[in-house]
């Protein structure tokens, strides 16, 4: 294009206006399509860091504002009508109508070598349905999001890979899996402020896939009264589905605002109900849960794994480290009988992992679990804190991948827990007795445990903070399963405080589990 502007300019003197006109254009369009990339994402978000938060229009036309859940569910996307479909590419790309819940419109655009274009609403998109609504007269609404597909399970078929709708949240499959937790692209002061704030994915850049592209691209920028950013998600599908996420976070100057108190990296969002560790009596269902546990590769080497809960009060923990290696919200029950949900399936829920592409320096991996009265709520969130908060103006730079991941999924490369009920058997202690006790039945598995002799000495090393007793603590090889089973009884200090238990399984001195970390809710 440089040769061509050169050419043109030779015979500027020579040319009409209109063709200088014409070829200026050209030139701008060409710049623009050699130079999208997520630098252009960066310089937006830089920009509005330095000026004040504005916040988008949430007020709908009258006739669609009064529609209910089920009449907004009645307006559907016109499938024949998906971006690249024509085209036939490996891709489609549908959108969400806004509606009720969501009333925030995101502008959303297509990058090609031409360069980036405005994707406009327009009425034919769109079935409405039964709804009595003029949809000519609102003009260029906006979406509420958008999704993403491909041929994840089948070659005779498009299927729904990725959604982003709300807020900053997405959430991705692999093949086989069906939609459970959802991940953000940033978390602010979802403990430890004045009240958390949800940065919104303002808008967004897809660019489309060449005819054989096996990963597909998108850019997004981020805004919230405190924080914008700049984010590049290469998405690859397959029996794992990879997420590669680049983000660039500028911090607003405090102005007339609190400063940030926590800012969550990669932030997981979840749902643990109940399950084998606290189980509802009330339900026929054994689990109910779209993730089951918290697991953590730290800097240091060490593997962790925290059973979720759903605590009556608010709980939160964290875990200190210096450059992880991973952190993730897990689905590792995989089994239907572990649920018996004929329906909901949370056998097929994925398990997310976080993996750090660079050093990500210290900091924790911050665990918040709420209370939540039915499975309609989530309740669990997982995400890394950073130590150092940057000065505003200056980027904080994060580069992960996010797995999407079903029965083939992380693991620690020693042994891990397979489950963790709780509960006692047959015992002469007495009613008043077990009320202070705690008992746990803890089974491992693992290349490391199968790789010892039948006769091998495992025992558990086990600790409790000051408000608990370690009082039996018994290890053996559980000769139905050949997994080995742990049984840890704690004796409870004050009833109103919880217990914070530690285990592992070690053989000669050595470690060969992962770090098995519990807390006793107070009761």
């Amino acid at each position: 294009m440089q040769a061509v502007f050169s050419h043109c300019s030779r015979f500027t003197g020579h040319l009409p206006q209109a063709a200088i006109a014409l070829a200026a254009t050209l030139l701008a369009g060409a710049a623009q399509a050699q130079s999208f990339d997520f630098d252009s994402v960066t310089r937006i978000a830089r920009e509005r860091a330095e000026k004040p938060y504005r916040a988008s229009s949430d007020k709908l036309p009258a006739d669609l504002a009064k529609l209910n859940y089920d009449q907004v569910r009645d307006i559907r996307w016109r499938p024949d009508r998906a971006l690249w479909r024509a085209e036939k590419l490996p891709f489609e790309a549908m959108f969400f109508h806004l509606g009720l819940y969501q009333k925030e419109p995101v502008l959303i655009n297509e990058v090609t070598p031409q360069g980036a274009r405005h994707i406009g609403y327009s009425r034919a998109d769109f079935d409405y349905g039964k709804n009595q609504v003029r949809p000519e007269a609102w003009g260029d609404l906006g979406f509420a999001g958008f999704r993403l597909h491909n041929h994840l399970n089948s070659s005779a078929y498009k299927d729904e890979l990725v959604v982003f709708q709300g807020a900053s949240y997405f959430r991705a499959l692999g093949k086989g899996q069906q939609y459970g937790l959802s991940a953000r692209g940033l978390a602010i002061d979802t403990v430890g402020g004045s009240g958390e704030e949800f940065p919104r994915f303002t808008e967004f850049w897809l660019v489309r896939p060449d005819p054989l592209s096996t990963q597909v691209t998108v850019y997004a920028l981020l805004d919230s009264p405190r924080a914008t950013g700049a984010y590049r998600f290469d998405i690859q599908p397959g029996t794992q589905t990879t997420t590669t996420v680049r983000s660039r976070i500028f911090v607003r100057p405090s102005t007339g605002s609190k400063p940030i108190a926590t800012l969550g990296i990669a932030p997981l969002t979840s749902m643990f109900f109940f399950g084998e560790n606290q189980p509802r009596k009330e339900d026929f269902r054994p689990e109910v849960h779209d993730s089951d546990g918290l697991m953590i590769a730290t800097g240091e080497g060490e593997w962790l794994w925290r059973p979720l809960q759903n605590p009556k009060q608010t709980l939160v923990t964290s875990f200190a480290t210096k450059n992880p290696k991973g952190f993730g919200l897990m689905q590792r029950d995989r089994q239907w009988s572990n649920y018996e949900d004929v329906e909901a399936r949370y056998e097929r829920r994925p398990s997310a992992w976080v993996r750090p592409l660079h050093d990500w320096g210290a900091g924790r991996v911050e665990l918040v679990q709420l209370n939540t009265p039915d499975e309609t709520h989530d309740n669990i969130v997982a995400y890394w804190v950073p130590a150092q908060m940057p000065a505003p103006g200056q980027p904080l730079e994060f580069a992960y991948e996010l797995s999407w991941q079903g029965d083939e999924q992380q693991r620690p490369p020693g042994a891990w827990a397979t489950q963790s009920r709780r509960g006692v058997g047959y015992t002469k202690e007495t009613a008043a007795a077990l009320r202070q006790q705690a008992q746990y039945v803890v089974d491992f598995d693992g290349p490391a445990l199968k790789a010892l002799p039948a006769d091998a000495t495992v025992k558990a090393v086990v600790t409790s903070d000051a408000n608990g007793k370690v009082l039996e603590n018994i290890v053996y090889r559980n000769p139905a399963t050949e997994q080995w089973r742990m049984t840890v009884r704690v004796q409870r200090q004050k009833a109103d405080r919880p217990i914070e238990l530690r285990a592992f399984l070690q053989h000669d001195n050595n470690a060969v589990s992962e770090t098995w970390t519990h807390i006793i809710l107070p009761e």
